[in-house]
């Protein structure tokens, strides 16, 4: 039988989807009655030129604009603090973010600052503002993290090297632009790396204590368009078809996110980028056959159910996963990134402590995470 989990189902984002649709973003800037926007991206995608092009969408709707853009691949409370300061000279009503996870959850961070007050490590948790907050508008320019589908900012504490998973509802994007044509500016590596994390997030919704009928009919649809749209975006970058199932396959994991959570493959992750510097997409997809395998003692079944072998299929599965890995040129071995076993203790027991390892599907501990992590050293 499907999940009976209970959920509240509740979307909050209008989702525009379409090449050529970021062409849009005065039009719907004005729906939402903003007249003065804070757009916030980062030097790669102002290199591609996407916020200029945002902007004068903008201006031809008559609102005026100005840019954030120090934002780094995984953002900080700084990057955080940075913005806010730009945002309370500006004033704005209305925020923009404009390009990977990254962009996104800062342009949410700067949210909850501007309008809430106080510190990022304040709204660490679920539902901690109480004021009002400004409309966001999310514009993913790569297929990626789906966070433009979720209600959380992941910002990371430089002194813990924890990242704060910070939920409300009022956080939510308003409207989701999804333009296929902007991932076309993607490197090579960007789109190997992001589009792994957009199966990580799919597989691991799609067996997590919090799965439900909801999230699952994401989590399905969302593998089902990664897992045939990555090898061809890899092999022929400029399939237009294929850049199109990528961004609504990470959009619809991030929506899987949003209405259930992640596991171990996340939680096992984060500690690596902290500590080691691997890119979350490597670091997570690396994790990921080895947590699968771990995982399929309580869930096989359900692995099964993702491929024509069926119930018994978790075989199956890991190996597509780990095919799509070698299609990314992702490496699967820690020793390739310089991490030695005398570290595996405590990698484990700081993924041990990561938000995400409590929904897993099969409780863990803190070593049963060093055997994980020495299956794939």
């Amino acid at each position: 039988m499907e999940s009976v989990n209970p959920f509240d189902y509740r979307p909050r984002t209008r989702v525009v989807f379409g090449n050529g649709s970021l062409d849009r973003l005065g039009e719907l800037a004005r729906e939402l009655r903003g007249s003065r926007v804070l757009l916030v991206s980062d030097p790669g995608i102002i290199e591609a030129g996407h916020p200029a092009r945002a902007g004068r969408a903008l201006e031809s709707a008559g609102c005026s604009w100005t840019l954030f853009s120090e934002v780094d691949e995984n953002p900080t409370v700084e990057h955080v603090e940075a913005g806010l300061a730009v945002a309370k000279e500006f004033k704005p009503d209305m925020i923009v973010g404009l390009g990977g996870g990254s962009s996104m959850d800062c342009a949410k961070g700067i949210n909850f600052l501007l309008t809430n007050g106080g510190s990022m490590r304040d709204y660490w948790g679920v539902g901690k503002a109480t004021r009002p907050m400004l409309p966001l508008i999310a514009i993913p320019t790569t297929a990626g993290t789906g966070s433009e589908a979720q209600s959380f900012a992941l910002i990371a504490d430089p002194e813990t090297h924890q990242k704060m998973a910070c939920g409300d509802p009022k956080a939510a994007a308003a409207i989701a632009i999804l333009d296929p044509e902007l991932t076309l500016s993607q490197p090579a590596r960007v789109t190997a790396l992001t589009g792994i994390d957009a199966v990580s997030h799919a597989l691991e919704t799609w067996v997590c204590k919090k799965r439900n009928a909801v999230s699952t009919m994401y989590s399905r649809e969302a593998w089902r368009l990664l897992s045939g749209s990555l090898p061809r975006v890899l092999s022929v970058p400029s399939d237009q078809q294929a850049r199109a199932g990528m961004l609504l396959g990470a959009h619809l994991a991030g929506a899987a996110i949003e209405n259930s959570m992640l596991g171990i493959a996340h939680s096992c992750a984060n500690p690596l980028t902290a500590h080691f510097g691997i890119v979350h997409g490597a670091a997570v997809g690396m994790m990921l056959p080895a947590v699968m395998r771990f995982n399929s003692a309580a869930v096989g079944s359900l692995y099964g159910e993702l491929v024509p072998t069926g119930p018994d299929g978790v075989n199956t599965l890991v190996a597509a996963v780990e095919s799509l890995l070698d299609q990314a040129a992702i490496p699967r071995r820690l020793s390739g990134y310089k991490v030695p076993e005398a570290e595996l203790p405590r990698l484990a027991q700081e993924a041990a402590e990561q938000w995400t390892a409590q929904f897993n599907p099969r409780a863990v501990t803190a070593d049963d995470l060093v055997e994980i992590y020495r299956a794939v050293l």
